[in-house]
């Protein structure tokens, strides 16, 4: 009970968080855009060893893909994460829902 709450408070902080960075940043901020911001040559350099150690097609198809992406999903999507593993925590408790013992 005590790890679903956890994971509900987490998931209302990044869900909130998600709200607040597309409110309040530009409209067409991408991710590509704001890692950019924070340090271009860490980007490039990512670029660089994913071609080198892994793949191009990865490079250029999935994760070109989630650059583009608006800067406000990442944190909606590990919300959205986070509440579905705060509801299978809170069901995963040990009693059935349904039971048919009477609580005093």
């Amino acid at each position: 009970m005590k790890l679903a709450k956890i994971f509900a408070v987490l998931a209302a902080v990044f869900l909130v968080g998600a709200v607040a960075v597309a409110t309040l940043g530009p409209e067409d901020m991408t991710l590509g855009d704001a890692l950019g911001a924070l340090d271009r040559l860490s980007l490039e350099g990512v670029e660089r060893f994913v071609r080198l150690h892994l793949s191009n097609w990865i490079w250029d198809h999935p994760l070109k893909a989630l650059l583009i992406r608006p800067i406000w999903l990442v944190p909606a999507s590990l919300g959205i994460i986070l509440a579905g593993a705060s509801a299978t925590a809170a069901n995963s408790s040990g009693t059935p829902l349904n039971s048919r013992r009477r609580r005093s």
